[in-house]
């Protein structure tokens, strides 16, 4: 998931922004209504710890998921 702020905002809101991305959502920053940056976590591939965290953080944000929802997926495309 991504969210677009302005320059202005981003000064302001710096920490804020950094807690957002460190959960594992991605800020461009733009001037006017053109982007021109990307804040995004960097990823340390060796650390399962830092995985977990990050794989939690994602879940966290996601909204519930149905049993009905679930079987809806497995079976879509069987015939």
């Amino acid at each position: 998931m991504s969210v677009t702020v302005k320059v202005a905002e981003a000064k302001a809101h710096l920490s804020e922004l950094l807690a957002r991305v460190e959960a594992g959502e991605e800020i461009i920053i733009s001037r006017g209504n053109d982007p021109i940056a990307v804040l995004s976590r960097i990823r340390k591939e060796d650390n399962i710890e830092s995985a977990i965290v990050e794989i939690r953080a994602m879940r966290a944000l996601a909204k519930p998921v149905t049993r009905d929802e679930i079987r809806t997926w497995r079976d879509e495309g069987r015939a």
